[in-house]
């Protein structure tokens, strides 16, 4: 009976201990979240990407951004893809390119929770409508410690690749958490 009672106690000692162990949060600085590597290496991407592009080429029509999409399901996407999208778009932007913004066109689908998924056979029609002479698309693949990307800049015309740039991003904690897709997707 006594071991019980000195088990318990002991026990109880111990758990108290643990309850009042205080896990402490530190929140990035803003110094810090613009230091992240994660913008830069996207900008970076989309520099290496359009490296030597005629910008004449693409004359005044727009270029679209479709939502960088899982290559394992084409019409999946995840917060990453669309956040991709998003860096892409606005740096492309600030390189001079005429990127149009398709989320506040009416006449392009866009799914909610997925973005602008642009697959290969909804292109040239989309692209025609707006009258864009080139679309950036790309995929992710998961894999275990990195997350690797593909983008492709295409010609709508004739669906030819332009250029290509493959990087890998590492699956740390925010990766991994841009990766989450919802059940209802």
């Amino acid at each position: 009976m006594n071991i019980k009672l000195i088990f318990c106690a002991t026990a109880i000692v111990w758990l108290t201990g643990c309850a009042n162990t205080t896990v402490t949060r530190t929140d990035p600085t803003y110094a810090q979240a613009a230091a992240n590597m994660f913008v830069a290496t996207n900008h970076e991407a989309v520099d290496k990407l359009v490296a030597g592009f005629n910008l004449a080429a693409a004359g005044d029509n727009p270029v679209l951004v479709a939502t960088i999409v899982n290559v394992n399901d084409m019409r999946r996407s995840a917060p990453l893809g669309r956040t991709l999208s998003e860096q892409y778009a606005s740096h492309l932007v600030n390189a001079g390119f005429n990127v149009k913004e398709l989320k506040l066109r009416g006449d392009v689908f866009v799914k909610e929770q997925t973005g602008e998924l642009l697959l290969s056979r909804e292109i040239k029609d989309i692209a025609q409508s707006h009258h864009a002479n080139y679309v950036l698309v790309g995929t992710y693949s998961v894999a275990a410690s990195v997350t690797y990307v593909s983008l492709k800049f295409v010609r709508t015309q004739d669906s030819r690749i332009m250029r290509g740039y493959d990087y890998a991003l590492p699956n740390d904690k925010d990766v991994n958490r841009l990766l989450q897709t919802t059940p209802n997707q």
